[in-house]
């Protein structure tokens, strides 16, 4: 029997406002919650989703370099590898080299990965067209876990 249920993931960063504005568009979610310091991004007021907590003097990941760890990622099912890694150069992102691993406007890594098989197609993202052409691979990510 579980103790608690998730109820988001917080991520410290300098700007809460512009990581959720990066996830939110990312993600398709809207931003239920915002002050200053706390901005929430989920499907709703009610669902559990990602949260962006002020930390001004927190130092940006490096990975991967060894300076300072990842500290967490995402890893971000998606259809179009291709499509999506381009919609994220737009949004402010920038790619840290690897196989589709990229960076939000904080510093935080972030997988892309291809949807498995096992998921619906990712409604109105990039390439959506390019999942009509067949199933995904069932793979899982792309190992940088």
């Amino acid at each position: 029997m579980p103790i608690g249920r998730l109820h988001h993931l917080i991520v410290d960063c300098a700007d809460p406002v512009i990581e959720a504005r990066f996830w939110s568009a990312v993600l398709g979610d809207p931003v239920t919650y915002a002050d200053e310091d706390f901005v929430v991004v989920s499907a709703n007021a009610t669902t559990s989703g990602v949260a962006f907590q002020r930390a001004p003097r927190l130092p940006a990941p490096t990975w991967p370099e060894p300076g300072m760890p990842q500290q967490m990622h995402l890893d971000v099912m998606v259809d179009d590898l291709e499509a999506a890694g381009t919609a994220v150069l737009a949004l402010g992102g920038r790619a840290l080299g690897g196989d589709h691993v990229y960076a939000d406007p904080a510093g935080h890594p972030f997988c892309l990965i291809k949807r498995p098989g096992w998921a619906p197609p990712v409604q109105g993202g990039p390439g959506q067209a390019d999942a009509a052409k067949g199933q995904p691979d069932a793979g899982e990510g792309d190992g940088s876990d």
